[in-house]
């Protein structure tokens, strides 16, 4: 696990820094117990579906949180690689440890995915990006080259599946509205202009085929054919 974050923005290091061993403990039970089905509407068996139908024996998680999908998910075979990338170190722990219970043995490394994504120079057969987007800073215009160093590290017949919880045009109730607001004023989100048409189009940019599903305030996609046109 090599550690370089001179690359991430200040940003980007406060969020990670929300990830911390006194953290982490509880954030199965509040985000995806809690938030997801109650302040987003997207219950969390939506989000373990698509894992279930998406991952590859070749899989490359980016923003990782506690590895509770990578865990639990079913992969097509008993010795799936996995590849992980995420900004807190105290992430990258506590999933590499969860999947090594599991019997997998996982690579990880420190990184930003608005950087080249410090992996291998292969290409996986699937990347997730799950529950990242919307503590990445910026609009789509400029959050959106993840999408480009996500396509550059995927196979040409791979997928690339995510979720991300959208601010603009959803449907929102008073508590949705009122934990987008503490999140994004603290830092920890950064999605005050993110709309699905935006999503869409940073998708579109860098895949041929993107699909997308809402569910409550989430977006859900899947991405294939890298348009690699750079």
């Amino acid at each position: 696990m090599g550690i370089d974050t001179t690359a991430a923005s200040t940003a980007e290091l406060a969020g990670a820094r929300a990830y911390s061993r006194t953290w982490l403990p509880v954030y199965d039970l509040y985000v995806l117990g809690f938030n997801n089905p109650f302040v987003w509407r997207c219950p969390t068996r939506h989000l373990r579906a698509l894992y279930d139908g998406n991952i590859s024996n070749d899989h490359l998680d980016v923003g990782v949180g506690t590895g509770y999908f990578l865990r639990r998910a079913t992969y097509p075979s008993t010795h799936p690689r996995i590849t992980l990338v995420d900004l807190s170190e105290h992430a990258l722990t506590v999933t590499a440890d969860r999947l090594r219970a599991r019997g997998l043995d996982p690579e990880a490394y420190i990184g930003s995915v608005l950087q080249p994504l410090p992996v291998e120079p292969r290409r996986y057969g699937s990347v997730a990006a799950n529950l990242l987007m919307h503590c990445v800073p910026g609009d789509w215009d400029s959050k959106g080259i993840a999408f480009a160093h996500i396509a550059d590290a995927l196979a040409g017949s791979g997928v690339f599946f995510g979720s991300t919880v959208l601010n603009v045009g959803v449907p929102s109730n008073w508590l949705s509205r009122a934990t987008s607001r503490a999140f994004n004023s603290r830092g920890i989100f950064h999605n005050e202009t993110d709309d699905l048409e935006g999503l869409r189009s940073a998708l579109e940019r860098e895949f041929s085929v993107v699909d997308i599903h809402m569910r409550g305030s989430m977006a859900l996609w899947t991405a294939r054919h890298p348009r690699r046109e750079r």
